[in-house]
C-alpha cells in the first residue's frame, strides 16, 4: 500500500470523523496501524486486536466511502476558505501537543501561524477583568517582549482578549484557541482583534467548519491552551471559571503555572490566591520567574546574576534556604521533618522567601532554591 500525502490527510480526517472517537483511541489506532489509512485496510480479525477497539467502532469502518466523501468535502472547503488543516502525524502539528495524552487528532487554523515557535506563554483570566488585571496583563507582555514569545489565549472577554491586544501592541505573535470553528468569532465583539491577529499569529480550533458551538467546547479547548503553553500565567480568576480549569490542566501536564497575587477583598483574585496557596502555581512577581523557570536567560547567553544577599533573613529562613540550596528542591513535609519546624510556621517562612525571590513553589508541594530578582 503506497500512501501519498493527499491520501494520508484524507484518511486521517475520515477516521477523525467517526462518532465518539476520542483522542486516546485515535492515537492507539495510529500507533498500532502506523497510519489512518492502514486502519481502513486492516483485516477485521487484526483490527479487533487493537486495544480499546470494539464491534461498534469497527462497524463505522463499513461506511468508509461515506466518511471519505465527507473528509474530501471538508478538505476542499478548508482549501477554498484559506484554512489550514494540521493532522496529528504532520510536521506542522504542534510538537507541544503531541506529548499530551488527549491531543486532538487534527486542528484547523486561519492566519499566519507558527505552531512550533521557540517560546510560548499562555495568559488567561476572568472575563470580568478589573483595571488592575488589564494593566498587569499589559505589563507582563511588555516585560516579556524582548524574548519574543508567542502569546496563547482564548479570545474571551476580559484577560484573554487583553493578552491578545497586548501582544499585538508589542508586535508579538499571538494565537487564539477557539471554542468555535475558525470562521466563527465568539464573542463577535472581538472580530477586529481576531483580524489583526492573523497578520502575526491567528486562530486555532479543533472544531471543523460549521460545527455546533456547545458550552462544553470552551472547557474542552482549554487543554489546548494549556498544552501549547511553556508557562501559563493566571492574571485574575474567581473561585470557579475557565482560567482555573486551564491552570489545573497545565499543572497536570507539568507545565509551569504562575498566578498573579491579588487583593484579598477582590472576588477576582480568589482563584489566583488559592492556586498559590495550594502550591499549584508559583507567585508571579515579575518576568524573572518566567525567564528562570524556562531557562530563557541561558538561551540568550545572559551573564550569571550576583549571589543572593541574605543579610535581611532571620536564622530560620537561612536554615531553610541552606537546605534548599543543598537539595535544589524538597517537599514541604520533608523540610518540616528535616528542620524540625512545624508546617504552619514553615509555610509562612517559605511564603516570605518566595515573596523575596529566594525560593519558588513547584508542582508536587515542593519548593526549590532560586535567585532573587
Amino acid at each position: 500500500m503506497v500512501t501519498t500525502e493527499k491520501n494520508k490527510l484524507l484518511y486521517h480526517v475520515a477516521l477523525s470523523l467517526f462518532p465518539n472517537l476520542g483522542p486516546a483511541i485515535f492515537k492507539t489506532i495510529i500507533n498500532y496501524c502506523g497510519s489512518a489509512e492502514g486502519f481502513f485496510h486492516l483485516s477485521h480479525g487484526k483490527a479487533m486486536k487493537i486495544p480499546g477497539i470494539g464491534p461498534k467502532l469497527l462497524a463505522y469502518r463499513k461506511g468508509k466511502d461515506n466518511y471519505l466523501k465527507e473528509a474530501s468535502d471538508l478538505i476542499e472547503t478548508a482549501d477554498k476558505q484559506g484554512i489550514g488543516i494540521h493532522c496529528y502525524l504532520d510536521e506542522n502539528y504542534p510538537d507541544r501537543l503531541k506529548v499530551i495524552p488527549d491531543a486532538p487528532p487534527f486542528l484547523f487554523s486561519k492566519g499566519n501561524l507558527n505552531l512550533n515557535p521557540k517560546r510560548t506563554i499562555g495568559i488567561v483570566g476572568t472575563r470580568n477583568a478589573t483595571t488592575y488585571g488589564r494593566s498587569i496583563t499589559q505589563k507582563i507582555t511588555e516585560e516579556l517582549a524582548r524574548f519574543q514569545p508567542t502569546i496563547i489565549s482564548g479570545l474571551a472577554y476580559g484577560i484573554d482578549v487583553e493578552a491578545h491586544r497586548a501582544a499585538i501592541s508589542n508586535q508579538l505573535p499571538t494565537i487564539a484557541v477557539l471554542g468555535s470553528d475558525v470562521n466563527t468569532i465568539y464573542p463577535a465583539a472581538h472580530k477586529k482583534t481576531a483580524e489583526q491577529m492573523k497578520e502575526n499569529g491567528g486562530l486555532l480550533s479543533e472544531f471543523k467548519m460549521g460545527a455546533a458551538m456547545n458550552p462544553s467546547n470552551f472547557p474542552q479547548r482549554n487543554r489546548i491552551i494549556a498544552g501549547l503553553s511553556d508557562a501559563l500565567i493566571v492574571v485574575e480568576a474567581a473561585q470557579k471559571g475557565g482560567a482555573l480549569i486551564t491552570a489545573e490542566i497545565a499543572y497536570s501536564y507539568n507545565r509551569e503555572v504562575f498566578a498573579v497575587p491579588g487583593n484579598l477583598q477582590s472576588p477576582y483574585s480568589e482563584g489566583c490566591n488559592n492556586l498559590i496557596r495550594s502550591m499549584k502555581a508559583g507567585i508571579y512577581m515579575g518576568p524573572g520567574e518566567i525567564v528562570e523557570s524556562l531557562s530563557w536567560d541561558k538561551e540568550i547567553g545572559a551573564s550569571a546574576p550576583a549571589l543572593p544577599d541574605t543579610s535581611d533573613l532571620d536564622p530560620v529562613e537561612l536554615k531553610i534556604l541552606e537546605r534548599l540550596y543543598e537539595k535544589t528542591a524538597a517537599e514541604i513535609d520533608w523540610l518540616s521533618r528535616d528542620l524540625n519546624i512545624p508546617i504552619p510556621q514553615l509555610a509562612i517562612k517559605l511564603l516570605n522567601l518566595e515573596f523575596l525571590g529566594f525560593v519558588k513553589a513547584i508542582p508536587g508541594k515542593k519548593y526549590q532554591w532560586t535567585r532573587p530578582r
